[in-house]
């Protein structure tokens, strides 16, 4: 009987409002970047319309490990990929200005592409090895402006809730740049909106920031890379949830 209601709040009011909202946000980030306020209206738009779509949603939100990170500073964060609220959940509630580095599909959904676009926002090319170093470098330009980047080194949402082995693009980023990585840990996006399905579930969400990792002196050959990768994983599979391990 819950989810009977829940059902009907959902595609009766949460969805035609998250509909207007995100249009709204978009509208507003075009028009704010264009302006000259790329500083402003590329971030905190984005981060009301998150944090509204999470309660809208009816989800509680819990952000562990926030004094791990300085707002003054840059960083690479890195988060496993549960699903569509991933985005969220981290815009929402991370608390510092971010640009995110996407799918190159995202470019297409009307508003959306285009706010994303006006924002600065990184859309990743991996048709070839030509296209995806070509992405990287534009993330590289970003940090070399001082503003940090969120990527999801899995490079897909999971299909089951556990986490697939990471690529290395972010840690070359971060090596390249000489700026240290953050882990995220995100639990419950999966059990919220799992790939594939259009029906929202009630479900607690929680965000882990870990300590950032340092980066000076890293191992640049391939097999440092993906070794600085893998343990990267295994700290952010350190707060998984059991049901995710």
């Amino acid at each position: 009987m819950v989810r009977i209601f829940y059902l009907l709040y959902l595609w009766l009011f949460m969805v035609p409002v998250f509909v207007v909202l995100t249009i709204l946000t978009a509208v507003t980030v075009i028009v704010g970047c264009l302006l000259g306020g790329e500083r402003i209206f590329a971030y905190y738009p984005g981060k009301i319309w998150s944090w509204l779509t999470c309660y809208l949603a009816l989800c509680p939100v819990t952000v562990k490990g926030r004094e791990n990170i300085d707002k003054e500073k840059s960083y690479v964060f890195v988060s496993n990929h549960q699903g569509a609220f991933d985005i969220f959940l981290i815009y929402g509630f991370l608390g510092v200005p971010i640009k995110w580095v996407m799918k190159a599909g995202i470019a297409k959904i009307p508003f959306v592409g285009a706010a994303c676009r006006a924002a600065g926002f990184i859309f990743v090319d991996n048709s070839t090895p030509k296209a995806a170093a070509r992405s990287v470098r534009e993330a590289e330009h970003c940090l070399k402006n001082g503003v940090s980047v969120i990527v999801f080194p899995e490079g897909s949402r999971t299909y089951d809730g556990k986490m697939i082995r990471f690529k290395k693009g972010a840690f070359q980023m971060a090596v390249d740049q000489h700026l240290p990585i953050v882990p995220i840990t995100l639990n419950g996006p999966f059990d919220v909106l799992p790939i594939g399905s259009l029906n929202i579930h009630r479900h607690r969400m929680e965000m882990v920031i870990h300590p950032p990792i340092p980066t000076e002196g890293v191992d640049v050959s391939h097999k440092g890379l993906q070794q600085m990768a893998n343990k990267t994983q295994e700290i952010i599979a350190s707060a998984l949830w059991d049901k995710y391990k």
